[in-house]
């Protein structure tokens, strides 16, 4: 009777063990997105088919609405990974900071916004938007550089042929059009979907297909944090490529399936049509590698624009080797 009272003594003691071992195993890494988009289905991928958790990682997922307040939010701990355009770790760079912000881990690789016109065009050709008022993105970000790339590259002076208005908070800047500002407007799905669904405006164009490849939203961290977290941002990238692989394997009414909840609030079908789109012209990446040739376009495009402070070496701020440890280990 002692025997067996101290067998299943020691097995409870075990299983307390395993368990708690298990729980101190799992690290939580605080990732801001700069925004709450289809466009970064891969990232809510890896949640949602338990990528992340297979690797021991707790993600909590916190949107902080613009490339600055996602900066500001990584440099000042308060959060440990950041979702952002890779412009964001130039400009820090160039100001001289002791704990530079590296790029580990590519999610994006076009542009991920549409123009959206307040009419209907059946034949929509760029000289349209001559003399109209345009709401433009927040002015030294991705979405507003590329968009002024894209302008340019089809004969438009965004600065004199248009009405250009920079002015607006990027959370503000969908309501705005919606309340009646301007005749074009350059949004992020799923919104331009659910306005074309409710007769607030018409997708024109892709700014996507117009732009190139280049490394729009990438995963990135302070220079100490991946020092001192080797692991962690292994684990977290291979979960990463994961959801990479996995997008590219499945239907975008699957890909809807899998993260219908972090989007309640829009249409299956909806979803479905966006990122279709997106898998369409090539906007997911399909693995992590930010290599020299996207990171080379990203700074022609910021020169074009006039925001880039100085060229940098793809080496001093982009760091591929976990991502290509990661790829090579799952051949």
């Amino acid at each position: 009777m002692f025997k067996l009272a101290f067998t299943l003594l020691l097995a409870a003691v075990l299983v307390f063990t395993f368990t708690a071992c298990g729980k101190e195993d799992v690290q939580t890494i605080r990732v801001a997105e700069v925004t709450h988009s289809l466009f970064y289905a891969p990232q809510y991928v890896a949640i949602s088919e338990g990528f992340f958790e297979e690797e021991g990682l707790n993600v909590e997922l916190t949107t902080t609405w613009g490339g600055d307040k996602t900066m500001t939010a990584l440099l000042s701990d308060g959060a440990d990974i950041a979702l952002v355009g890779s412009e964001t770790t130039i400009y820090v760079y160039a100001q001289g900071a002791s704990d530079p912000v590296i790029n580990f881990a590519q999610l994006t690789q076009t542009d991920g916004t549409f123009l959206v016109a307040r009419e209907e065009h059946d034949n929509f050709t760029w000289d349209q938007l001559q003399g109209s008022t345009f709401l433009g993105q927040r002015k030294g970000g991705m979405p507003q550089m590329v968009g002024e790339f894209v302008l340019k590259n089809k004969g438009i002076d965004p600065q004199n042929d248009l009405n250009l208005t920079q002015n607006i908070d990027f959370a503000n800047i969908a309501n705005a059009f919606a309340s009646g500002t301007g005749d074009y407007v350059q949004l992020f799905e799923p919104t331009a979907s659910i306005f074309e669904k409710e007769g607030k405006g018409h997708i024109v164009a892709s700014f996507g297909e117009q732009s190139g490849m280049v490394p729009y939203t990438t995963f990135m961290s302070k220079q100490t944090f991946m020092k001192d977290n080797p692991e962690a941002i292994e684990k977290f990238t291979r979960a990463l490529y994961k959801a990479q692989q996995w997008i590219q394997t499945h239907s975008a009414e699957e890909i809807a399936a899998s993260i219908s909840s972090f989007f309640e609030d829009t249409d299956a079908d909806i979803m479905v049509t966006v990122i279709d789109r997106y898998k369409s012209q090539g906007s997911y990446a399909t693995d992590p590698v930010l290599d020299v040739a996207e990171w080379e376009n990203l700074q022609n495009i910021m020169d074009e624009a006039g925001e880039l402070p100085a060229r940098v070496d793809h080496s001093t701020l982009v760091n591929t080797s976990i991502a290509e440890t990661v790829i090579k280990e799952s051949k």
